[in-house]
């Protein structure tokens, strides 16, 4: 791939925010307050597990006069507090296709809100809805999410959260009225979004877990509606690779070629009897693209609730391999950044070695020993691949030897760091080496 772009259902609202930090046996707890009604934040954090979810408590006033940071640790020794500045900080992700008769008002109201808020991310408007992914602050980006539960068209909508231990995901907010949702070839304006029977039967984590044990011995399909370097990080039990770079290009189930017939899960498949359980990361493109299937004569169409986040949170990595890739800065989340209090994580962890075996050095084809893409570090490549500690030395961040020698080569970036726009790094001298 050419550079990498890119829970809660009830309604709640901000009020008290506990935050509890453990530290081994050591635990912090501190609160915030706000001016809004009724949302209790609970956040765990651990220096490998972070987390964090929503319930709904009735509003303390009394609570409401607090100080805005107040701590609760007379006793616990000052070296075992959580000294990461951003460890309050959240990404949160959300869709819905509804009905928007003017979206460039909805786009002013949502402007005027946020004006004030710490929040970097994505916000798509347009008359079939919304799509948002963006980070913040767990009190502002929570803020939001109160804001937008007001209206009756969002009062449900399901929300996912994680953990963002750096900082922000994204480098600003945009915040527009785009044509398509989601990028698909053509366009995605013609497609009923808008009516629920066009679109495939959504199932609840512990229905699509359930249905992934019955996939051997029944009609069925698991159909991963992600990209080919999605797949090579994590992906559920029985998924074929998606031989695919970009959801724009997605062609499952219109296959004609002998080549991408061979590369199609649903080439050849009965319309009116398969079952195709279709999979993405949040759900948004399982949706638009179970309108096209549904159009093309697939009778039997589901999708997983809320996507691999939401599955994660609740089932945990049950029948699921390897990490997920998210597209911001994060690039890849185990899934403990999702339930870390999930006995079925740790229980998976010797499980976890052979797990990562499907996943191979794009450079020497070895066996990687983290599940986490990186650029090319020569910006007119920027090529995204998996690599190991070795190549990634003896290549100096690039994919391929030519690469090596380009004239506009950035640095190595050490651990988890990512490369900032590449317009960052147009100062840059030719670097020779030897």
């Amino acid at each position: 791939m050419r550079g990498c772009s890119a829970a809660c259902s009830a309604p709640v609202s901000l009020s008290t925010a506990k935050i509890v930090c453990r530290s081994k046996s050591l635990l912090v707890q501190f609160k915030t307050s706000s001016p809004f009604a009724s949302l209790t934040t609970t956040s765990i954090f651990t220096t490998r597990r972070p987390f964090l979810s929503l319930s709904r408590s009735q509003p303390n006033k009394a609570k409401q006069k607090q100080k805005l940071w107040e701590f609760n640790c007379s006793t616990i020794p000052s070296s075992s507090i959580v000294e990461n500045p951003y460890n309050d900080f959240v990404v949160v992700n959300f869709y819905r296709f509804v009905l928007i008769n003017d979206p460039l008002e909805e786009v002013a109201k949502h402007l005027s809100f946020l004006k004030g808020l710490d929040i970097h991310g994505r916000i798509y408007v347009n008359e079939q809805g919304i799509n948002a992914q963006y980070s913040g602050p767990s009190k502002d980006a929570l803020a939001y999410v109160e804001w937008l539960r007001e209206d009756f068209r969002f009062s449900d909508i399901l929300v996912q959260i994680s953990p963002a231990l750096n900082g922000h995901a994204f480098p600003k907010l945009k915040l527009r009225y785009k044509p398509s949702l989601v990028q698909l070839e053509g366009g995605i304006s013609h497609l009923p979004l808008l009516d629920p029977t066009m679109r495939a039967t959504p199932l609840a984590p512990s229905e699509w877990r359930k249905r992934l044990k019955e996939v051997h011995d029944s009609n069925c399909v698991v159909l991963d509606v992600r990209n080919g370097y999605e797949w090579d990080i994590g992906h559920f039990h029985g998924a074929q690779r998606p031989d695919v770079d970009c959801f724009r290009s997605t062609s499952f189930g219109e296959s004609y070629s002998e080549e991408a017939i061979a590369s199609d899960p649903l080439a050849n498949v009965d319309k009116e009897k398969t079952n195709i359980l279709m999979y993405c990361t949040g759900g948004i493109r399982c949706d638009v693209y179970s309108t096209i299937l549904r159009q093309r004569g697939f009778q039997n169409l589901y999708t997983l609730k809320g996507g691999v986040s939401h599955y994660l949170q609740n089932e945990g990595p049950v029948e699921w391999f390897g990490n997920l890739f998210v597209f911001d800065d994060r690039l890849s989340l185990p899934p403990s950044a999702y339930n870390p209090e999930d006995s079925t994580v740790s229980s998976s962890n010797s499980q976890g070695c052979k797990n990562i075996l499907f996943a191979n050095c794009y450079i020497c084809g070895s066996q990687v020993n983290e599940l986490r893409h990186r650029n090319c570090a020569n910006i007119d490549c920027n090529l995204l691949f998996l690599c190991c500690m070795d190549c990634v030395k003896d290549f100096k961040g690039c994919c391929c030897l030519p690469c090596t020698s380009a004239p506009r080569l950035r640095p190595v970036l050490p651990g988890n760091q990512r490369y900032k726009k590449w317009y960052m790094y147009r100062e840059l001298e030719v670097q020779k080496f030897i």
